[in-house]
């Protein structure tokens, strides 16, 4: 296969230096659309009030429960793509690339309608505060409008990074991402548009990144090259994506359920809290956003490990990624402990905000480490071919022990400490337990290579 300067050959080499390369763009474009998103807050919020500061931070939990199921599916496409591009057949890369470009475009238009019709009776069913319910409905309306966009972005970029190429995606958020707080300033604060501003800022800047994405794809002349009138769904592979990208998907979508729940014992406490808790769940996703960085790579380096049969280097990939998982979480969670108040205070002026913002946070860093060990080890099994187990994990592990606290612990003590505390203890259930399945996925994929004999002597990978 034709090599392409953005194209990468992740199956050789030492890995300390390429994981750290290949992630760091995914960490600043991650973090670049978090300062995006933690803008339109910040200018809601500094400009029309923490009702509508609430009102846009009560959406987050709902709009990732419809879109999630979707966007789970890239990650069958980075990994499929990245197989076929570690094995060295561009005929194999360019079907997963049309299917997956296809699968994009019919999910987008899904989860858009799906949005439309059930934003209102979903907000209503969590028990959105009543002085909010209109602001948020209104954004998720407007919001869901460039929901097709945002879809078939999310997997030209998991295309793009399944061959090594994480540059691109961040530049092209990047470009985008200015557009967008250009936007909501003129629309709030010019405007005087409110909660509908930063929501149209949001769609137009979703278009703009579609169409950046899909002139990179249109125009390379290599085997991820989109040729228009082969966009179609090729039955194998779309049984690979979803084979892998389903039980992503759903795992996505059973995290939001339990963030639904928890949101909704979070509404009851007021907007009061609901603001403070969106201001401060906003800044914690920086760290969780830089460690996710890493579980893309774990996926598209295991992914091209297992493509060219160099098992090996799957080891080496989990170890460089735990180490960085730890290193980051103790740089960043000591920044935002040391810097919780004046960070909160960019997001609003009110006291009361502050204080309830830096509860939750206090409660959440301390362990955020074992988030980043849930969230990447998943990554790693999937580049494996193994996507049902970490679905499972998450689902026992995460979701069903957060409603279990929810409905015990919670409900004998029902006091904000003990609601947060529900993050921390069930991260470390669940990352215990994908770290257990990456062990049972490594062991039955060497097992299967030795008896076809694809199995290389053990040697010293360097890392």
């Amino acid at each position: 296969m034709t090599s392409h300067t953005n194209d990468a050959d992740l199956t050789s080499g030492p890995l300390f230096g390429k994981i750290l390369v290949f992630a760091l763009p995914i960490m600043a474009m991650n973090i670049l659309q978090l300062l995006f998103n933690a803008a339109d807050m910040v200018v809601v919020g500094r400009f029309s009030g923490h009702q509508a500061l609430g009102a846009v931070g009560a959406t987050g939990s709902l709009i990732g429960l419809i879109v999630n199921l979707f966007m789970g599916l890239s990650v069958g496409t980075s990994v499929v793509v990245a197989r076929d591009y570690g094995a060295g057949d561009p005929k194999a890369v360019s079907r997963s690339v049309h299917t997956s470009i296809a699968v994009s475009i019919i999910g987008g238009i899904v989860v858009m309608i799906l949005g439309l019709l059930l934003c209102r009776p979903l907000l209503r069913m969590m028990g959105t505060p009543e002085e909010i319910l209109p602001l948020s409905e209104l954004y998720m309306l407007i919001y869901f409008l460039g929901l097709p966009a945002s879809m078939v972005y999310n997997f030209g970029a998991a295309i793009l990074r399944a061959v090594g190429d994480s540059r691109r995606p961040m530049n092209y958020l990047t470009i985008s991402g200015i557009v967008n707080v250009i936007l909501n300033l003129v629309f709030v604060v010019v405007f005087r548009m409110g909660v509908a501003g930063v929501a149209w800022a949001t769609v137009i800047s979703q278009y703009l990144s579609l169409y950046l994405i899909l002139n990179c794809l249109l125009h390379t002349d290599k085997a991820i090259r989109l040729i228009t009138r082969e966009i179609r769904i090729e039955k194998r592979k779309l049984v690979d994506i979803i084979r892998i990208g389903v039980p992503a998907g759903l795992q996505g979508t059973l995290f939001s359920i339990s963030n639904v729940l928890i949101q909704s014992a979070v509404n009851s406490f007021g907007p009061t809290l609901v603001a403070a808790s969106s201001a401060a769940g906003n800044v914690e996703s920086f760290v969780g956003t830089t460690m996710n960085a890493y579980y893309n790579a774990a996926v598209t380096f295991t992914g091209q490990s297992v493509g060219a049969k160099k098992y090996d280097r799957i080891d080496s990939v989990a170890k460089v990624c735990a180490g960085l998982i730890f290193a980051t979480w103790i740089v960043l969670s000591g920044a935002v402990l040391l810097f919780g108040k004046p960070l909160l205070g960019i997001y609003t002026d009110e006291a009361a905000v502050i204080e309830l913002g830096m509860v939750r946070m206090r409660i959440m860093m301390f362990a955020y480490f074992t988030c980043g060990f849930m969230n990447v080890f998943p990554g790693l099994t999937r580049g494996m071919g193994y996507s049902i187990l970490p679905m499972l994990c998450t689902l026992v592990g995460a979701c069903l022990m957060r409603i279990v606290w929810l409905m015990t612990v919670f409900s004998w003590h029902p006091t904000i400490p003990v609601l947060f505390a529900c993050y921390p203890v069930t991260w470390t259930l669940a990352g215990g337990g994908q770290v257990i399945s990456f062990f049972y996925a490594r062991h039955r994929v060497r097992r299967k290579a030795a008896l076809e004999g694809e199995l290389t002597p053990s040697m010293s990978v360097p890392v």
